[in-house]
């Protein structure tokens, strides 16, 4: 494995500055050059007992980051494209009027940690089920379960505190067909 090594450090210490020059005078910002590059010598490393020696490296590797070139200005496009597109959707979207309430809400949701605030956001949001958290988390049913409840009581402590009246709010986040509601009942925790 030492000789791969020496070859691949021979290689690069070689052509990275020729490579480095070609990025960065086809990208708008040297970071998207650097990743290019990048890319470029991880691709040699695959396939360095394809790269051809001597003087016809650096044309080979020309040649790679043309074509990681061409995939990242295309994932540059479909993103922006994206991006477009969703200033569109959010052009015409302004959220409701703030009232007194809403704010002491949102006062107790801020001094939750950024977990419960998460937590609590995907079920009562996002609307998702305690099953689809435990998959955005990464963590099991029983985990976000637990967790859950013990947001909840955070959550309902700070509305305490913020003077609203639990009796109006519901967070357990159970409605038929077992997603979430915005409104679930507080008053459990």
């Amino acid at each position: 494995m030492a000789t791969r090594e020496a070859r691949f450090e021979e290689l690069f210490a070689r052509t990275r500055s020729a490579l480095m020059g070609y990025a960065v005078r086809r990208v708008g910002d040297p970071a998207d050059a650097a990743d290019v590059v990048a890319e470029t010598y991880l691709v040699a490393w695959r396939r360095l007992d394809e790269v051809p020696p001597g003087e016809e490296t650096r044309l080979w590797l020309f040649g790679v980051a043309r074509r990681v070139l061409a995939n990242h200005q295309r994932g540059e496009r479909r993103r922006l494209a994206l991006a477009d597109r969703l200033r569109e959707d959010l052009s015409g979207w302004s959220p409701e009027p703030s009232t007194g309430e809403a704010d002491a809400v949102g006062r107790a949701m801020r001094r939750l940690s950024a977990d419960d605030r998460e937590l609590l956001t995907l079920v009562a949001w996002e609307g998702l089920s305690r099953d689809e958290v435990a998959v955005a988390l990464g963590v099991t049913r029983a985990v976000v379960r637990l967790r859950l409840h013990r947001a909840r009581g955070r959550l309902a402590a700070g509305l305490r505190v913020e003077g609203v009246d639990l009796k109006r709010f519901s967070v357990t986040g159970h409605v038929p067909g077992g997603r979430a509601s915005a409104h679930s009942d507080l008053k459990e925790a």
